[in-house]
């Protein structure tokens, strides 16, 4: 991308993504970076057929000149086979979040992992990773995988409602990490002598509320991390802060893999101190608006 053109167009594809902070994020930073860059929302949702239109999405944004999308639930495993070529870092985690049409050719990259593994370095410098245990083997999940283990974690223990899914997240892991993966089919069981758990399923958000595991599963030393961040205080987060447990919100990895996005899509360095004020501040305002 050659940013002198001045001029870009950008979007999201994913299902409930109408309240998305993503746009305004990286609309925001284009104008501080003197881009002009509009960012469009192509919410599934509100199309019949949702994943199955994915051929059809990354077709049209050929035709109409996009730099480049963000891809995010239910689609991030869904549009490797669409595309003509995948980072190393995507192809290992076999999830994309993030892609960038170059000269017509739609290129996959992850930004999830490296955003939550800069979130959370800056909210728990010294958290304990002893023993890991990761909720969600889907395309958030495999991403902080990777990144978790890149970290220095000792063992990761993986639950997921689908424990086959969970078994090959962990065959991939170990291939590439080394033995320290493990899929557990059991909650309890996985938490127990837990150094802190990442939680990396929808479960939470506005249109899915919930615990995505039992209160009384949660106790200090054991640290939690959360990727919803609509809302930014989850129940698990309640619950988790409630037991004592260290916590780290989803906005520190909504803000470390924008940060990536807008250097994939620009080529230019983000000011990432400058997009995590502009976030909280967005946050901010959406709080006083619903009270």
């Amino acid at each position: 991308m050659n940013p002198a053109a001045g001029k870009l167009l950008v979007g999201l594809i994913g299902s409930g993504i109408q309240r998305s902070l993503t746009p305004a994020m990286q609309e925001e930073e284009a104008r501080h970076q003197g881009l002009r860059l509009h960012y469009q929302l192509i919410d599934l949702d509100r199309t019949p057929g949702a994943v199955q239109q994915l051929p059809a999405l990354l077709a049209a944004a050929r035709i109409m000149g996009f730099a480049g999308l963000n891809i995010t639930y239910p689609c991030k495993q869904a549009v490797l086979p669409l595309l003509d070529e995948l980072s190393p870092g995507a192809e290992a985690m076999g999830a994309v979040n993030t892609v960038v049409l170059r000269d017509g050719r739609l290129i996959g990259h992850n930004t999830d992992g490296s955003g939550w593994a800069w979130g959370f370095r800056r909210a728990l410098p010294d958290a304990d990773l002893g023993c890991v245990v990761l909720l969600g083997a889907g395309g958030a999940g495999s991403a902080i995988a990777h990144s978790v283990l890149g970290l220095g974690a000792t063992q990761l223990r993986i639950v997921d409602t689908d424990l086959a899914r969970a078994e090959a997240l962990a065959l991939a892991l170990n291939g590439r990490h080394g033995p320290r993966s493990v899929a557990v089919p059991d909650m309890a069981r996985a938490v127990a002598g837990a150094t802190g758990l990442i939680h990396a399923t929808p479960t939470g958000m506005d249109k899915l509320p919930g615990l995505p595991i039992a209160a009384a599963l949660l106790r200090p030393p054991m640290w939690v991390s959360e990727i919803v961040y609509f809302p930014i205080e989850t129940e698990l987060l309640k619950a988790a802060r409630a037991a004592n447990c260290a916590t780290v919100d989803g906005g520190t990895m909504a803000v470390g893999q924008a940060v990536g996005a807008f250097e994939l899509f620009t080529g230019l360095q983000a000011d990432a101190a400058r997009m995590e004020q502009h976030f909280r501040g967005l946050l901010a305002g959406r709080a006083e608006t619903a009270a």
